[in-house]
Parts: structure tokens; sequence; C-alpha cells
């Protein structure tokens, strides 16, 4: 919401990619999400934030890059305003996707055209839980643990009345390649699972 914070019921599909990015990501390959299933039941606290009221404008940013006496600053104790926040917590998740080579792919190596490449190494870093950065869920304050799951899948706990539900309009993905407008799918829940429209039917 415009200035308290509201988290979706369920993490969104950029924030998913988010996560696969963080554990393996090139620019041979991009990742796209095909389903997420639910495993702990939707459940959210409140919490209270202190976040800045501005931010540094692009224009002071780029002016201090071309003068170095410029004074580029910001003082926390003149801009500090607390925020409410509606949060999931004790969250879990089954994140199905499969990735694309991209056009960028063999440029360099003619081996990144090979998806059994990149999925073997996707596959050796989940397993030994090694990330470019640390995973999270939506914004970094909140971190994510995760594991690769090739065996048995876990139990759902989602309760029964929680398992088909019409989730609303949810974000999808930022489209970057048109001034990062926001796209949203209509996301629906059926027996705790979300599943995700194809890239191309949201992004048309």
């Amino acid at each position: 919401m415009k200035v308290e914070r509201v988290s979706y019921d369920v993490i969104t599909p950029s924030a998913a990619r988010g996560i696969l990015e963080a554990i393996y990501w090139k620019p041979s390959i991009i990742w796209r999400i095909d389903k997420i299933h639910v495993l702990k039941p939707i459940r959210f606290t409140n919490v209270r934030r202190n976040e800045l009221e501005h931010k540094i404008s692009v224009v002071n940013v780029k002016t201090a890059m071309k003068n170095p006496e410029y004074k580029l600053e910001t003082f926390i104790e003149d801009e500090r305003q607390q925020r409410a926040g509606l949060i999931l917590k004790d969250v879990a998740y089954l994140i199905y996707a499969h990735f694309e080579i991209t056009d960028k792919a063999g440029k360099d190596d003619p081996t990144d055209v090979k998806p059994e490449k990149h999925l073997e190494i996707f596959k050796r870093r989940a397993m030994a839980g090694q990330c470019f950065n640390q995973p999270y869920l939506g914004t970094r304050e909140f971190s994510a643990n995760f594991s690769l799951i090739e065996d048995k899948l876990p139990e759902s706990e989602l309760p029964q009345d929680q398992r088909n539900k019409d989730l609303g309009w949810m974000l999808y993905d930022i489209d970057f390649d048109h001034n990062m407008e926001a796209r949203f799918f209509r996301a629906k829940m059926k027996d705790g699972v979300i599943d995700v429209p194809p890239y191309k039917e949201v992004f048309k």
C-alpha cells in the first residue's frame, strides 16, 4: 500500500525468481516460475519499522558524480519515520520453475547454449547451500533459507479452509524493458497450488 506495508498472502513470482537468481544466474539464462505450492498456514503479524521519509534524488547523485566537492548526504535523525507493516510469518513454499536460454548465450562461451550445463551447476550450488547473495522474500529484511528437493516432497500444513482461494491481483514481475512497468496477474490457489501463467501471456 502507499503508506503502510502489507504483504501479499503468498510469495510473488518475482520474489520466487529472485531466490533462484541468488542461487544461480548468468546472462545466458532467465528463470521462469511455473507454480508455487504453499506449505504453511497463511498467517500475518504486525511490525513497526524505521524508514527514511525521502530518497536521495537521481539528479543529486549525478551532480555528486560530476563534482567531488558536492555534498551528497541525508541525516537519518531528520528523515526517520515509523511505519506499520502487516507481514507474513513462518512461511514455506515449493517453487517449481524452469529457465530459458537467452540470446546472450554462446557469445563468450559456446557451452552456454547447453541447458544441461546450467541445470547441473544450479543443482550443485543448491545442494551445497551456495548463493551469490542471501535470498530474501520480496524485501531484503526478510531473508530466506532454501534447499533442493528431488525426492519426497514435504507434506503441506495448509488448513483446508485456505487451500482454495482467489488471492486477487498479484505482482507477476517488473517489465525492465518498458520503464520498469509493474505487471500483474490474477492469482488463484487450488489445493494450495498457484499456477503461474506463462511469461508471454502477461508480458504481451
